[in-house]
């Protein structure tokens, strides 16, 4: 296994909209395992294939506590089927936006469906920070950031922040 480089705000590649996977294959099953190596490294509880510079429909993520134990999740070719029209709030961050959090709302339950890395078909109904975290990855995939879902005036203004670090380190190197 190894850790992959999680590319971050401002780079347009995270705008992308990722490629559908045609087959699990033993390429994808270690792509799936750096990313969950990289996830946890970081550390986070989620990882899309995009954010590693992978535009592919692939996503990792882990909402267990460490006193329990890893329970990963490893999805490909998500597709929600079904949300809930009850929204809850939760506190959100991103590895590709490090060090940034921000109130988002989303549906508060979510059945998505998916290929798991065995290639079978699964079908997942989750709610609380199990469907805020699906979400919030599958929007990586379709070139969504969560920053997407706050005001215009906090999203510019995060912009700017970042592309100015971004402009810096870039002279610095």
């Amino acid at each position: 296994m190894a850790l992959l480089p999680i590319i971050s705000l401002p780079d347009p590649r995270l705008r992308l909209v990722s490629e559908p996977v045609a087959e699990i294959d033993a390429q994808v099953r270690r792509l799936m395992e750096d990313m969950l190596e990289t996830m946890y490294d970081a550390p986070g509880i989620g990882l899309a294939a995009i954010q590693v510079a992978v535009p592919r429909r692939i996503l990792v993520i882990d909402i267990a506590k460490p006193e329990d134990g890893p329970k990963p999740i490893c999805v490909v070719n998500p597709e929600i089927v079904w949300a809930s029209d009850v929204l809850s709030v939760y506190e959100e961050g991103c590895l590709s936006i490090p060090e940034y959090y921000e109130e988002v709302e989303r549906p508060d339950r979510v059945r998505v469906r998916y290929l798991d890395k065995d290639g079978k078909t699964q079908e997942l109904e989750a709610d609380g920070l199990l469907a805020t975290a699906l979400q919030h990855e599958i929007d990586h995939l379709n070139g969504v950031l969560f920053i997407d879902h706050i005001s215009r005036l906090k999203r510019e203004r995060v912009m700017r922040k970042f592309t100015k670090v971004a402009r810096r380190t870039a002279t610095e190197v």
